[in-house]
């Protein structure tokens, strides 16, 4: 349409239909940001969901980082302390005896006739 098309049929609906025209466009224009609203509305509901799952699985993963660092802390403390103890020496193994093995023969007759 023309200016001079829509000029005319304003004319024709006199100041009522101006101010219908005014009141149709604005209710128009009011449901186009009420849709704008929705929209982002549910945009910020549906990202708020993700964000709770987010920080429900990055406290988990505090949860678990902080059991690891306890173990960790504890195996050095068990390692720390194996380290730093006297070392125990094993004693050593007797010496052989320079006998013909006689002790031994009598040690065997021994336990035989304790059995018996």
């Amino acid at each position: 349409m023309t200016e001079i098309e829509i000029t005319t049929t304003l004319a024709q609906f006199g100041a009522a239909g101006m101010m219908g025209w005014m009141w149709l466009s604005e209710r128009r224009a009011a449901a186009g940001r009420e849709r704008q609203l929705t929209e982002a509305h549910e945009r910020i509901v549906s990202e708020r969901t993700g964000l709770s799952v987010l920080l429900r699985a990055i406290e988990a993963n505090t949860r678990a980082l902080a059991g690891i660092e306890a173990g960790q802390r504890e195996l050095l403390g068990v390692l720390t302390a194996w380290r730093t103890r006297p070392a125990r020496r094993r004693a050593a193994p007797p010496a052989p005896s320079a006998s013909n093995g006689s002790d031994q023969t009598d040690q065997d007759n021994t336990l035989e006739s304790q059995a018996a």
